[in-house]
């Protein structure tokens, strides 16, 4: 394994990983431990809700709704709400199944994933290869029967650029892998959009860049705390392979461009005094805890004492507060004049 030495020296090369083919057929060949005496319906059924990663699917649902609002001007049709929630659902859950699917090794040597149910044996990976594929096919028949084909079309990209894009292709190759890859993250907004008006607007493309800009100073926090083990599986997030002061410039200026972004959606939407004062609100906090961050990195101070979590926690905060915000004020509009 590299150790973070190693890979702060070295600038990352496509040739240090495996090809995508070399990559697909060690995860499904590679033995997979099953225990004899097998386990509880329960606990099947946990392992395999567990492959979805529904705390993930949480937070992208928390962007979804509230973008459905904004587009209906008011309060959609509650059948179209739980349609679109159940197909997001499916596809997110496609698309992180996937993702452990391709990820298995590396997860076995870090920590934070080392419990996954692909690691311990609980599930095989031929079995959660069928399983997301069954998601994938059923999300998007489901979007394109009950929703519509725009949202189907939608929700099958956001599956690629999840699956493929982000953990097969730039994952182990860059350490702007969060950057590009959480593109994906980034759908929900527009499937939410579509869902409603059949259409993408440029208010629903910036709630998209909303969330964009939003991914890396959200993500890069919780990689510094875990660098460790990202170095000890080779894979070179940004904490990894640059300092820490380094990794705090980028986020502060991440944070600046997405808070400049959210006050962009007033008079694109427009949104009014309501979102407005959230907006600013909560994003001179998001600023004032990246700047923190930031300033206690170029003291030199240790991970305990610049503490990046209480960004990232902050981070799930403020994308929380932002939307509710989205949802609530075409309900209660007050021009901005």
């Amino acid at each position: 394994m590299l150790s973070t030495d190693r890979l702060r020296q070295a600038p990352v090369s496509p040739r240090s990983f495996p090809t995508v083919r070399q990559r697909i057929v060690t995860t499904l060949d590679s033995p997979t431990h099953v225990g004899q005496d097998g386990t509880s319906w329960r606990r099947t059924l946990a392992a395999y809700v567990a492959l979805t990663k529904p705390r993930i699917i949480e937070l992208l649902l928390v962007t979804t709704v509230p973008t459905m609002f904004l587009a209906q001007r008011g309060v959609p049709s509650w059948w179209l709400v739980v349609a679109t929630l159940i197909g997001g659902t499916l596809s997110a859950g496609s698309a992180n199944t996937f993702n452990m699917v391709y990820d298995r090794d590396i997860d076995a040597h870090m920590g934070r994933t080392s419990k996954r149910p692909l690691v311990t044996g609980e599930v095989t990976p031929r079995a959660a290869l069928i399983f997301a594929t069954v998601l994938a096919l059923v999300s998007t028949l489901w979007f394109a029967l009950v929703v519509n084909v725009l949202s189907a079309v939608l929700s099958l990209a956001a599956i690629a650029l999840y699956a493929v894009g982000y953990t097969m292709i730039l994952k182990r190759r860059t350490s702007q892998n969060i950057v590009w890859g959480g593109a994906a993250g980034c759908m929900p907004v527009l499937i939410g959009w579509s869902a409603v008006t059949n259409s993408v607007s440029w208010a629903a493309v910036v709630l998209f860049l909303v969330i964009f800009f939003w991914t890396p100073p959200h993500y890069w926090p919780l990689s510094m705390r875990f660098k460790d083990d990202y170095a000890q599986a080779g894979v070179p997030m940004l904490p990894v392979v640059e300092t820490n002061v380094t990794v705090g410039r980028q986020i502060v200026a991440y944070s600046w461009v997405m808070v400049a972004t959210s006050l962009a959606l007033i008079p694109v939407a427009p949104m009014g005094w309501l979102y407005a004062a959230s907006a600013v609100l909560s994003g001179g906090l998001f600023l004032a805890e990246a700047h923190r961050l930031l300033r206690s990195a170029k003291s030199g101070a240790g991970m305990a004492q610049m503490k990046p979590m209480r960004l990232f926690h902050y981070s799930i905060t403020y994308v929380t507060v932002l939307f509710l915000a989205v949802a609530i004020d075409p309900l209660l509009y007050f021009a901005i004049r």
